[in-house]
């Protein structure tokens, strides 16, 4: 699950009517993890030293756990069948592959003498037990995926140099205080399809973190958490039952360019509250129950990229999107979606898409009852 902890996407028509939200990150085979997680100038340098023979002592035999393969620091031990971590591992693996497997837990020394490594893949095991020293000797790992396991709770002690984190698809109901203390290098966190609450979120969770990308979608948030790392530029909250989103709830995320709340149950949002998010450029309220068009629109100078389809709104004003002022909007829009609502189409003013950059930008679509 995971592209790298995006840009902002300039969505294309086509775009618009098949996602409304850029999904997690989801590993189909070995080397997706492997080119993910690493650039092309590591790669290289990599194959260079393996045909170099850096690192290797002369006439030792190379050592590879049972069933597993090796090459250019690479150990793949995905889908054997695995209970445990596999020992034997070379102390010199930049990348361990345990995914698919039936691994339990992690036990104390399972990575030691690993300190080179930068990535590690747990995705799709069934573990519910971390020792708190499992990921000490992990000096310089900086990309763990942890998705599809067991867990209860983050895991104590993660690498102070890790930069993505991918926990989704647990059993996480709380995050505790002080959960990603010392993780000031983390760029991206994925934790949706926990069962984590609003509640869940001890003051403290977050602190420290100064975090690009954060999702928690699939969960079961009644409303925009508190507290999130201000430096947010990406905010997904998809698939949850916020009812609203109040006055307060955007005040800290003025850095943030894409914020989706699509598929939940808001009604309304309150005005002004789009005003603390100056440099949006992607707003997702699709799939709600909106009857109106947000206030505030009009004032996003760098807004380019709106959903507002499957909702209930049965009216577009003529000053909904735009500004009236000339020059006001520095970006024009180049999508806005409202198909699935309750709105004709050909009532609406052409001048409510003034600042529209195209006409297939626009989506009306037919509205089916």
């Amino acid at each position: 699950m995971s592209p790298p902890c995006s840009l902002l996407l300039f969505l294309s028509v086509a775009q618009l009517l098949s996602h409304s939200s850029p999904l997690p990150f989801e590993q189909k085979g070995f080397w997706d993890f492997a080119m993910d997680t690493m650039d092309g100038v590591g790669m290289m340098a990599m194959m260079r030293d393996e045909e170099e023979g850096s690192g290797v002592v002369p006439n030792e035999i190379p050592v590879c756990p049972f069933g597993c393969h090796c090459r250019l620091r690479v150990v793949q031990c995905s889908d054997l069948g695995l209970t445990a971590v596999p020992p034997n591992i070379p102390p010199d693996t930049r990348f361990l592959d345990l995914q698919n497997n039936r691994i339990t837990e992690l036990r104390e020394n399972d990575f030691k003498g690993l300190t080179h490594l930068y990535g590690l893949s747990l995705r799709n095991n069934i573990i519910s037990k971390v020792h708190p020293k499992a990921f000490v000797p992990l000096k310089t790992m900086q990309k763990l995926y942890f998705s599809k396991n067991l867990l209860t709770a983050i895991p104590r002690n993660l690498p102070a140099s890790l930069v993505e984190l991918r926990i989704h698809e647990n059993r996480i109901r709380k995050v505790a205080a002080g959960a990603f203390a010392g993780l000031r290098n983390m760029n991206c966190i994925e934790m949706g399809a926990n069962p984590i609450q609003n509640s869940g979120f001890e003051p403290g969770a977050f602190k420290g973190l100064k975090l690009n990308f954060l999702r928690i979608s699939e969960a079961k948030l009644t409303g925009v958490p508190k507290d999130l790392p201000e430096s947010l530029h990406e905010l997904h909250l998809d698939h949850n039952q916020i009812q609203a989103v109040e006055l307060e709830d955007l005040r800290r995320y003025r850095n943030l360019y894409r914020l989706g709340l699509g598929f939940n149950h808001i009604r309304n949002i309150e005005n002004g509250s789009l005003s603390y998010v100056p440099m949006l450029r992607e707003l997702h309220l699709d799939n709600n129950r909106l009857t109106r068009v947000p206030t505030g629109l009009p004032d996003m100078k760098f807004l380019q990229v709106v959903y507002l389809h499957s909702n209930n709104i049965s009216q577009v004003g003529v000053n909904d999107f735009c500004p009236q002022g000339f020059g006001m909007k520095r970006t024009f829009y180049n999508g806005i979606s409202l198909f699935a609502n309750p709105v004709n189409y050909w009532e609406v003013q052409p001048a409510t898409f003034r600042c529209v950059g195209d006409r297939l930008a626009i989506q009306f679509g037919n509205y089916k009852k």
